[in-house]
């Protein structure tokens, strides 16, 4: 179900999340719940707040972590540390549905995953923690529907790359009034950067993470942001990292700069990186890291009406290449093969109306080079040309595949084809490149139109370029994908003024993308 949220719930979920690591009275705990032993807590236990994620038609992940002091490692005793949870049909607790007792435990940085089943398809409920006579704020989330659904809508927010040194993350303010039923983020949650003394804001730590507690530290400063904190108490979210979540422009275990990190120090800097990432997200218990790896191309169904098929771009990938000629290398791979089959069978064998592939990065071409000859993006699918132009051949195959990227910091939204040379070329999909919530902070719009605007005959499958920072809105149902590009006027300050950039339309069974 789909709609704007109301004034009434918006007001409840600010001051929740203006709350967030305050205790709250123990008489809002329902009446008879059986309570853990009680363990002695330093206050504010519940300071990062909480947040859900990968939604099943019965199912869903609940997520917290105890920090009582963030940016210092947490501040938690070593120590186990009982967490009770519960999930009710009302804000007020007076229907409860399940609820159980989960392990903080220090390893994990005292997060807590709890992967609730025997819910409900389609719909709502609410849900808090309680731990150490502290009672976290309360969160509502949504089941997915029924796998037999045919009809119906679900309304999608498409978000990535929050940058907290460039800006305020005020776009989340308007994503939730916009109330989506689940927010896909695909990558650079925190950066990885060093603090800058003219930053909007500053980093926390005094250098790049490469350490456990370094990394939970940053994840830690980013959940403190009460928009953000809001929407992930408010709607669940199906989640993937890019590279930013450990270092810039990183490739299977290949740094940024492979002369000043060694291969085994790279290897203990993912191990960090992707066990703080797991601690810090609302995912699956499949999502544990095993050293320097962890599983996270996984695909989610949405009724018949949406498969959801969420890549990971990094593990797998050859590293970047640096010229056209290397770009044309066919044991190029940016999924490798496992995965790469793993696409191609879930695409080929789908039920559903709408095929959706969350790709960190751009798939569509960008020609850099304004008239003759091409200058590709490589760090992107342009960087894997062999591979990416057969995926968009199997393209012609599927049911309405629609791609859903980020990277970039800008809005580029793009028919997919299966000849860039020839602009007669068959049209087989469309992508939205969603721009960025913060990164690159306010451009001058003005100075990227002049550098963007005349690559635009060289790029005639691009459909809208821009530079503002938002997210992107789409209205699913059977009939098509009516788009927004939602954008902010700032992320200078901590509040902003939203408006709808553009409105677009993917018809079901018409490939590409048209404005409207």
């Amino acid at each position: 179900m789909t709609g704007a949220i109301s004034p009434d719930r918006r007001r409840f979920l600010t001051a929740g999340a203006a709350v967030l690591g305050a205790a709250a009275s123990a008489q809002l705990w329902l009446p008879g719940t059986a309570r853990a032993a009680e363990a002695t807590l330093p206050d504010g236990v519940f300071s990062l707040g909480i947040a859900s994620g990968d939604p099943l038609h019965d199912g869903i992940v609940l997520w917290t972590r105890l920090a009582p002091d963030p940016l210092n490692g947490g501040g938690m005793p070593d120590a186990v540390v009982p967490v009770e949870w519960e999930l009710a049909e009302d804000d007020r607790f007076r229907k409860p549905v399940r609820r159980g007792v989960a392990q903080a435990r220090p390893e994990y940085g005292h997060s807590v995953h709890v992967d609730v089943r025997g819910l409900r398809p389609d719909r709502s409920y609410w849900y808090r923690f309680r731990a150490g006579g502290q009672i976290s704020p309360t969160g509502r989330t949504r089941t997915a529907p029924h796998p037999h659904s045919r009809g119906g809508s679900l309304r999608v927010a498409l978000a990535s790359c929050q940058n907290w040194q460039h800006g305020y993350f005020t776009p989340y303010a308007d994503m939730l009034d916009q109330d989506p039923d689940f927010v896909l983020f695909v990558g650079d949650y925190i950066y990885e950067s060093t603090p800058s003394a003219t930053a909007v804001r500053r980093h926390e730590g005094i250098g790049e993470p490469y350490t456990l507690e370094q990394y939970r530290n940053r994840y830690a400063q980013y959940k403190t942001d009460p928009d953000l904190a809001a929407v992930h108490a408010h709607t669940p979210w199906v989640v993937t990292f890019d590279d930013h979540e450990v270092d810039n422009d990183w490739a299977g275990e290949i740094p940024q700069d492979p002369d000043k990190q060694s291969h085994d120090a790279f290897v203990a800097r993912l191990t960090a990186a992707f066990q703080a990432y797991y601690e810090h997200m609302p995912v699956r218990a499949s999502a544990i890291p095993n050293g320097p790896h962890i599983q996270m191309y996984r695909r989610l169904e949405f009724g018949r009406l949406v498969r959801l098929n969420v890549l990971d771009t990094r593990q797998f990938r050859s590293d970047q290449v640096t010229s056209q000629e290397a770009a044309e290398n066919p044991a190029l791979t940016m999924l490798g093969a496992e995965q790469k089959q793993w696409l191609l069978d879930g695409l080929h064998d789908s039920p559903a109306r709408w095929n959706l592939i969350a790709s960190q990065i751009m798939m569509a071409e960008t020609d850099l080079q304004i008239g003759e000859g091409k200058l590709w993006y490589y760090d992107a699918w342009d960087g894997y040309q062999v591979e990416r132009n057969a995926l968009l051949e199997e393209f012609a195959d599927i049911r309405n595949p629609v791609v859903l990227s980020g990277d970039r910091h800008l809005t580029m939204i793009s028919d997919l084809k299966t000849d860039y040379d020839d602009p007669d070329s068959e049209v087989v999909g469309a992508e939205f490149v969603g721009t960025s919530i913060s990164s690159n902070g306010d451009q001058d719009q003005a100075a990227f139109h002049a550098e963007w605007d005349p690559r635009m005959p060289d790029n005639p499958h691009w459909k809208l370029i821009d530079a503002h920072r938002g997210y992107h809105l789409f209205d699913i149902d059977r009939d098509g994908i009516d788009a927004q590009v939602r954008v902010v006027d700032t992320v200078r300050r901590p509040t902003a003024t939203p408006s709808t950039l553009a409105r677009l339309r993917v018809e079901s069974g018409r490939p590409g993308v048209r404005t409207v």
